[in-house]
């Protein structure tokens, strides 16, 4: 399980957030071996003056905040938070610059879905990757 947060400047982030969990999405499925149909990506439009960050950013910053099921390894981490820069860059037009990555991750006992613990589920996908 993966759940992704995106937050942004209001007027800088709806305007592209199909195209940013479509980008995402795909950057999950290929580097983390996710299935295509387990998307879940929630966007939180911030309003300019409540958003702050560093002067040499621009207005389409974007901080984006993974947090999944622990397991994957540390090339496997490192392969996704370089296709996310890459993909955002060349297909949402956001700069590297523009861009900050959080991942986190939790034990699966941590999480709770389809009635029960993490760690009970039996998932259609590896972690382990």
């Amino acid at each position: 399980m993966a759940q992704v947060k995106i937050y942004g400047v209001d007027s800088q982030l709806n305007p592209v957030k199909k195209q940013l969990s479509d980008v995402i999405h795909h950057c999950v499925v290929e580097a983390l071996a996710f299935p295509k149909d387990k998307r879940f990506h929630r966007f939180f439009p911030i309003k300019k003056e409540d958003m702050v960050f560093p002067p040499n950013r621009s207005h389409a910053y974007i901080i984006i905040e993974f947090m999944m099921i622990e397991g994957r390894t540390k090339e496997t981490k490192k392969r996704l938070i370089a296709l996310l820069f890459e993909h955002i860059r060349k297909e949402v037009g956001i700069p590297s610059i523009d861009i900050e990555i959080l991942i986190q991750e939790a034990p699966a006992y941590h999480f709770g879905f389809h009635g029960m613990s993490g760690d009970e589920m039996l998932l259609d996908y590896k972690v382990e990757v």
